[in-house]
């Protein structure tokens, strides 16, 4: 069995499969984006901080305070705007802690004080609406916490560990919509990792094809490329939208061989869809690792300068 012929074909799949992965990165930030994903399980938190109200009163305070308005970012108003440049601000998405904090202190009451004595310290934390904030401040009160400069630190522990879940949050979300996607995405361009390693291995061309792609990568540095430039990436190794238009089905009525064909093609997309779940990122950096010696390998042999070296000097 020929080493190099083995290591084109896993170049030549992890090339797809960082492809792919991009597709499912971009698209995963545009519905992100459009959805506010992140600034809502942010909001979810801050919810549970300052309190739940039917009109979100509570957090809408909280959130209009000029340190954190300012946090908001600002992106198209919707999808039609890229033609305007009509943009405005969107949900926050992070919060400094200490930030959130000094915020936290204007809403109770508590940023122009030095020292309170309980009773005064017990009235303003009664005035806060019905919050896991507020049961954690009057907890603290009851273990006879009245100094302001302790209240901040106990606070500012408080919010990082609710800011690490929120971030969580949005991340396990986020990777269950990759997942998803993952699968759609390959179903939908019908990237078979079995057919696909088949393919390679027995054509030298689509091998070929494959490292000139691998060294375009890696010399860019990951893909700068919009979604029609990944589409013509998969065009390149006839991968295209649509597949099963194309595809060569079994030419005979027998369940056997349809039960066999069925079984590999659910086990050829299933390796895909796992594969492009672990994101382009992944990818990248194997491909990266293993086209560093074979272009350092081209260059010494002198052979096809421009595409080796340019890997070689993205991998250094």
């Amino acid at each position: 069995m020929s080493i190099p012929q083995v290591l084109e074909v896993a170049v030549g799949l992890i090339v797809v499969y960082y492809i792919l992965g991009s597709v499912v990165s971009l698209v995963t930030q545009w519905i992100n984006e459009v959805l506010e994903s992140r600034g809502k399980a942010l909001e979810q938190y801050l919810i549970k901080l300052v309190g739940e109200h039917k009109e979100n009163k509570y957090l809408n305070d909280l959130v209009s305070l000029p340190q954190l308005k300012a946090l908001r970012p600002i992106r198209y108003k919707n999808f039609f705007s890229i033609f305007s440049s009509a943009t405005e601000p969107k949900k926050l998405e992070k919060i400094p802690v200490a930030t959130l904090v000094d915020a936290y202190f204007d809403i109770v009451g508590l940023t122009s004080k030095k020292q309170l004595d309980l009773l005064e310290l017990a009235e303003l934390v009664d005035k806060l609406p019905d919050s896991e904030g507020k049961k954690a401040f009057i907890n603290w009160i009851n273990q006879g916490v009245t100094s302001i400069s302790d209240l901040k630190a106990r606070t500012t522990a408080y919010f990082t560990g609710m800011m690490e879940q929120a971030a969580a949050t949005f991340r396990a979300r986020a990777r269950s919509f990759v997942i998803m996607l993952s699968i759609g995405i390959t179903v939908l361009f019908g990237t078979d990792s079995i057919q696909l390693a088949k393919a390679l291995w027995t054509n030298a061309e689509l091998r070929t094809i494959a490292a000139a792609q691998a060294n375009a990568v890696v010399a860019r540095e990951g893909a700068n490329a919009d979604l029609s430039e990944l589409i013509d990436s998969l065009g390149a190794f006839s991968i295209k939208i649509g597949w099963w238009q194309t595809e060569q089905f079994p030419q005979t009525s027998s369940a056997g061989d349809w039960a066999v064909y069925l079984l590999f093609k659910v086990v050829g997309l299933g390796l895909t869809a796992m594969a492009v779940s672990q994101g382009s990122s992944f990818w990248y950096d194997l491909l990266k690792k293993l086209t560093a010696p074979t272009s350092g390998s081209s260059g010494s042999k002198g052979s096809s300068g421009a595409g080796g070296s340019g890997a070689a000097e993205a991998a250094g």
